[in-house]
Parts: structure tokens; sequence; C-alpha cells
């Protein structure tokens, strides 16, 4: 399938900055062709606002179709109507839009699998809010999961020169490493893999596998889950043909020489792949769920609802999530 639509980007909590990151995206893509048409799931009258109370008024239009999205983009933003139930008090979100925000996603979803748009974004939501309003998910990767049965998702989080994959993500400590096992690793690797062929055009994607102990356990001495379960499931992987190595010591890993020798870092938890990334880049990293079966990046950040109505949001990691999201329904479409 041609990945010819504009992407589908959703609300996300419009008490926050989403509204004013998608005006700037959009006002950016204006002078700068790198950044792909897409068009917005929301509520124009919020949007307008948005561009009001910035003083930044930019023209929105409502739009029926992701087709004529593509023919107004250059000109105008085009949203395609999400209603909001009650009114928006920036920083202060209101569970009343839940059903709206999930709608949204909801909506981007039905576009993308069906070919209307190329894939989806999505701005960030604000989850406690969303659990006020009935949602059952801890977040967007499970309710994109459940809707996209039997995938398996992966959290990666990219920049440029730098892509982590995380084999636990958002679990204390020590649950991480407690529910660590050479399966996870497996699993998370196979689809890494998976996906760097197909929406990253790497043909032979070379994966580093990051250890969990300092020293990567000192031959045991310093803990023994990489003898029992790391470096097992990299003999598993390299029997099944994937360019696996290690497990390597986390704090050599992510050098400038390092990052040079692999497509993408293995990691088992959640802060062993995100401060080297966000050390690097803080403002342009992108999140990306992989074994789905559509296109899915996000800005690496959340709700910022306490700068929400100052007018200083920073659309830098959006734009990268856009430009992310068209390179990988690309080369999807190219398979």
């Amino acid at each position: 399938m041609a990945a010819t639509g504009p992407l589908a980007l959703t609300i996300g909590e419009p008490a926050g900055i989403a509204g004013e990151i998608t005006l700037k995206a959009w006002a950016a893509a204006q002078t700068d062709k790198s950044i792909p048409p897409f068009v917005s799931l929301a509520d124009p009258g919020w949007l307008e606002a948005e561009g009001r109370q910035r003083r930044f008024p930019a023209p929105v239009k409502a739009v029926k179709s992701a087709e004529q999205a593509l023919a107004e983009f250059y000109g105008a933003l085009p949203v395609l109507r999400i209603g909001l139930s009650a009114p928006v008090e920036l920083g202060k979100p209101n569970a009343a839009n839940a059903p709206s925000v999930l709608r949204s996603i909801d909506e981007a979803v039905r576009l993308t699998s069906r070919g209307a748009a190329s894939a989806v974004v999505t701005n960030p939501i604000h989850k406690a809010t969303m659990y006020a309003g009935g949602f059952k998910f801890p977040g967007h990767t499970e309710y994109l999961a459940e809707l996209s049965k039997p995938a398996t998702p992966v959290m990666m989080l990219a920049i440029d020169g730098l892509r982590v994959v995380l084999t636990t993500v958002h679990l204390s400590l020590a649950k991480a490493v407690a529910s660590l096992t050479s399966s996870a690793v497996e699993t998370v690797a196979r689809v890494a893999h998976s996906a760097l062929i197909r929406d990253f055009g790497i043909a032979s994607p070379r994966l580093a596998v990051a250890a969990l102990n300092p020293h990567a356990g000192e031959d045991g001495a310093l803990g023994t889950e990489e003898r029992d379960i790391i470096a097992p499931a990299i003999a598993t992987l390299r029997k099944e043909g994937i360019d696996a190595l290690g497990p390597f010591p986390a704090d050599t890993l992510f050098h400038t020489r390092a990052r040079e020798r692999y497509d993408a870092a293995i990691c088992m938890y959640h802060d062993q792949a995100l401060i080297p990334l966000k050390t690097l880049d803080f403002n342009g990293g992108v999140n990306v769920t992989l074994g789905l079966p559509f296109v899915r990046t996000s800005p690496d950040h959340g709700t910022a609802l306490d700068i929400a109505g100052h007018g200083k949001a920073d659309p830098t990691s959006l734009i990268a999530a856009l430009r992310l999201a068209a390179s990988m329904a690309a080369k999807r479409a190219q398979g």
C-alpha cells in the first residue's frame, strides 16, 4: 500500500501544549517542505482559540477527508473534526474530554489502517485524566496494541545517530530486574530486527545488547543476569541469523565510537535507554512503537501542563516525530 496520504495527528491532551505545538509544526511546514503534510484530528474551534491565545493566529480549515487535507495543507491547517465535550482551560485537564481524545486515536488508526493516512502521530495524553474518563489501558502503546491484536508492541526511542529499544518499560527498577527473562530479550530483539529492515531500510541490522549490571556482571561477581538471562538470549538470536552482540557494559555503549557499531541498542530498563538519548538530544527525541501493522510515532515528552498557555512550547520533538513517521511509512510502502 503506497504511503500517499497525510499523517494523522491526534489531538492529545487539549489542556496541555498539544494545540500550541500542532500550530507551530504546521507553521514551520509552510516554509520547510521536509516536514510532511498532516491532518489534525481535533476540534477546529479549540485550535483557533489556541492560535488567538498564543498571539499566533493560523488559518484552520475544517475538512471532510484526508484527501482534502492534502489539498488544503499549504495555506491552512486541515482539521478532521473531533468535537470536545467541555471548554478547555489550559493547564487543567477535564475528564469530560477524555472520550474525544480517545476518538481521535481511534480515527487516526482507522484512517491509517485503510490507507487514507500514511501513519499515526500521537500528541501526548494526560494519563490520570484519561483514567478518570474511563480509559482502561496504561497508555497509548497498550491501547494501540489492543486495536492491533495480535501485534507485539515494542518501544523504541530515536534521535539522529541513536536508537534505543526497551526490554522493560514503565516498571520500578526492582520490578524491571525481577521481570527480565531471556524470552523477553529475544522477543524485543526480534521485533526490533524486523522493524529496522521494514521501516528503516537497514538490510542487515546490527543490535548491541546492553548488560544489566556494572561491568556486565564481572563474570558473575557483580550479578548473574548476564550469564543466566542475557547471554543465552543473544545466543538464541544469533542462531536465528540475527546480528546481536553483547552483553555490553552500559557505561561504554553510548559514546560516539560505540554508537557507530550498531543500528539499535537493546536496553534492559527505562532509564538505561533514555538517559543517554535525552543527554544527546533532549528536545529531538521520538517515541516509536514497533511491531504494529501501521506506523506510529509520538513526541518524546508529556503534556507539559505547567507551561500550557505560556507560548513556550517547543515543537522540535513533534516535528521530528512527523518526519520519522513519514520516512518509516515510505520505507514500509516500498517493501
